[in-house]
């Protein structure tokens, strides 16, 4: 079975590189923000030890291949994380996810171009069907985001997760699929050129 690997995506405003503990400081620094964790599953590292934790599990996972997390550069300094996950080569099916941004570059146009990348990647390189997105059907803010990228409201699977540490979440879940990509891309294409 094919095996996907992390790539290195780089555009006008971000780039995207597989994660390494060379990023650990820099990812600490981009995550103190406590909006930045609000709605994660899980609690924002509070100590060094808690972040090297979430640094290993997320490193762990790219090494079985379950994930492949990206640290997001914009205009060379860290400001965040994205992730594929839910790798399906089988079913050519993979979700974006475990998107986190520092607050200072919300509305730059960052997201906007790294999801751009992503969907890029899974589609034109991976030949993928569908991509999938879920936030916490309570992330008004993502949810909007997710709806501006062109992704198809799907539904809210509830209770789907118990997270930071024992609450509920429901979860609203999103995508795209090949079909849609072409018109997806050129309206991603059209925010991003009109700055």
């Amino acid at each position: 079975m094919e095996r996907w690997s992390a790539p290195v995506l780089e555009g006008r405003i971000v780039r995207l590189v597989p994660l390494s503990h060379e990023h650990e400081e820099g990812l600490w620094e981009a995550s103190r923000d406590a909006e930045t964790w609000r709605w994660l599953s899980v609690r924002q590292p509070g100590t060094d030890a808690e972040w090297r934790s979430w640094m290993e599990q997320a490193l762990t996972a790219a090494e079985k291949g379950t994930e492949l997390p990206l640290v997001t550069l914009c205009h060379g300094e860290i400001v965040g994380s994205t992730r594929f996950l839910a790798l399906r080569p089988e079913h050519r099916s993979i979700e974006i996810g475990w998107t986190w941004l520092n607050p200072s570059v919300w509305g730059t146009g960052a997201n906007v171009e790294a999801k751009l990348l992503q969907l890029e990647h899974a589609f034109d390189e991976w030949g993928c069907r569908r991509v999938e997105l879920k936030t916490d059907a309570l992330n008004d803010r993502s949810r909007r985001a997710l709806e501006a990228l062109g992704a198809t409201f799907e539904g809210i699977h509830r209770k789907h997760m118990l997270v930071r540490g024992g609450e509920n979440r429901d979860s609203a879940w999103y995508s795209v699929t090949d079909d849609d990509w072409p018109a997806v891309r050129a309206h991603l294409e059209t925010r991003l050129a009109a700055g």
